[in-house]
């Protein structure tokens, strides 16, 4: 009895202690939360009240939306819609064949799975509106330039997100498939990717849906698109023409995002 006593009291014990790392870990991230809008100026109520008035003018300048110029918004939204669809396409032609490599039970050694693993780190730790500048320099204007920047960050995402899918894989299959003599093709075409399908399917998804607004963002610095057209109004103060751009993107965002979910839904 006097066993039973002493290992009820150690799993008590136990789970005291986990209970306080938890809460430990927790005060932690609110007083990192803390601390970081303290730093970026948010508790500074004057200056928050400061504002209003300015905040107060911008919105009567953008009311009521100005769709007077819709006909010509027309043509950079369809670039917009196809600069997501071919970005999309370009990451995940480059994002596959990273992903095996950068998956431990697909990589063909422990360098190539570092050296891939490196690559995508570095493609999206930069982010998608520096490149868009990049490339705006390298071959000018247009929707070029931001499907490339779109696809090259998007490898760094897409690819760890295929490769962590890919790292999770039931094991039986692939090892009956090299226990049958499968070369290394066969085992991804036949163990690896029927598992995975519903999953990378997902993934693409989602960030077509991204994509479509990044793309908006990146006319900004250039490179085509309905955010072309949102710079244009910011620069000659056409607040209302703003809204009304505005208005329009996210009635696209939504109609992209419903899109993406009957997509969703059809590959279950």
């Amino acid at each position: 009895m006097s066993d039973v006593a002493a290992r009820h009291d150690a799993i008590l014990a136990e789970d005291r202690r986990a209970a306080l790392r938890h809460a430990g870990l927790v005060a932690v991230i609110v007083i990192a939360c803390i601390a970081s809008l303290w730093i970026t100026g948010f508790f500074d109520a004057q200056r928050l009240m400061e504002g209003l008035p300015a905040l107060g003018q911008l919105f009567s300048e953008m009311v009521p939306p100005d769709f007077s110029r819709w006909q010509h918004w027309v043509k950079p939204l369809i670039d917009t819609l196809a600069m997501s669809v071919a970005g999309t396409a370009l990451a995940v032609a480059i994002s596959l064949p990273l992903a095996l490599f950068a998956a431990p039970n697909t990589s063909p050694s422990a360098a190539v799975y570092q050296a891939t693993r490196i690559v995508l780190a570095a493609l999206r730790s930069v982010p998608e509106i520096i490149m868009g500048i990049i490339f705006v320099a390298a071959v000018g204007f247009g929707a070029l330039p931001g499907v490339l920047a779109l696809a090259l960050h998007s490898v760094g995402m897409v690819g760890k997100f295929y490769a962590e899918a890919i790292e999770h894989v039931d094991p039986r299959p692939l090892e009956a498939a090299r226990a049958a003599g499968a070369s290394r093709f066969q085992v991804i075409t036949h163990a690896v990717l029927p598992q995975v399908l519903p999953q990378l399917a997902d993934i693409t998804i989602y960030r077509w849906e991204y994509h479509f607004r990044a793309s908006a963002v990146l006319g900004i610095v250039g490179a085509g698109g309905i955010g072309f057209e949102l710079i244009a109004a910011l620069r000659i103060i056409r607040y209302d023409q703003v809204s009304a751009i505005l208005i329009t993107i996210l009635l696209c965002v939504i109609v992209v995002d419903g899109i993406g979910a009957r997509l969703r839904k059809a590959l279950k």
